[in-house]
Formats: C-alpha cells, structure tokens, sequence
C-alpha cells in the first residue's frame, strides 16, 4: 500500500505546489508529512506543510477544507509517534501505529464542534477533550 509511493518524490512535488488533489489519498497525507517532519525541524516542517496543504485545498477548488487546528494537532502526533516508534520504513510506521490511519483519530482530544468551527479552521485551538 504505502510502500508502492515514492514519498520524497511526492514531498517535492507536493511542496512545489504541483501535485495534483486528485488521488491524494489520506495515507499520501501522511507520508508526505513524516518526510516533511523528516527534512526540517517541526516548526519549518509545519509551516511549509501548511502552506502546500491550503494550496492543495484550493486546487481541489475546497479551501474552506484546510483546518490549521487538525494539521498542527497532526503534524505534532506525528512527531511524538515518529521519534518513539523505532521503524525502517513508511510501512513498518504504519503497521505500529494503525490509529493514525483513522479519520477520526483527533476525535480522541477534541469534539466535532470544535474541529469544524471557522476559528479552528484560521488558527490553532487547544483540545476540549482530555484523557485521564
């Protein structure tokens, strides 16, 4: 599945603002990040993410489809899961952390109202939910 994807390529072209929506699979999503969370440290990586995911939106002709909450709560799960899961390829990543492939992962700190709020949607908002 994700191994078939040549992720750096992706990256590139994802960043260069030519990669085309369609196709764009969620799991695409997130390789795409992990090389990204690879090739910079997290704010740049962040920054950069963003801005080429609100193009990408916008070429899908769904702006309002960008929320800055769920990618920063995202991009940040990422990274706490990528420096403690030891693992020698995309595929393995995935393979001990399945949850990340869940759309609704998120759901787990924050309520729908909130991830689908406008504000959420133009900055970054804290959870609502909490885990004890």
């Amino acid at each position: 599945m994700s191994e078939s994807r040549n992720y750096p390529d992706l990256t590139d072209r994802f960043e260069a603002g030519t990669l085309a929506p369609e196709g764009f699979s969620h799991v695409d999503h997130i390789g795409v990040a992990c090389q990204m969370l690879q090739r910079y440290d997290f704010l740049d990586a962040a920054q950069r993410y963003g801005h080429a995911l609100r193009g990408l939106a916008a070429r899908a002709g769904a702006p309002d489809k960008f929320n800055v909450t769920i990618t920063l709560a995202f991009l940040g799960l990422l990274a706490e899961r990528m420096a403690g899961t030891a693992h020698k390829s995309f595929a393995e990543f995935l393979e001990k952390n399945p949850d990340l492939t869940s759309r609704t992962l998120m759901a787990t700190w924050y309520s729908e109202g909130r991830l689908a709020s406008g504000t959420a949607r133009q900055r970054f908002l804290m959870p609502d939910r909490f885990q004890a």
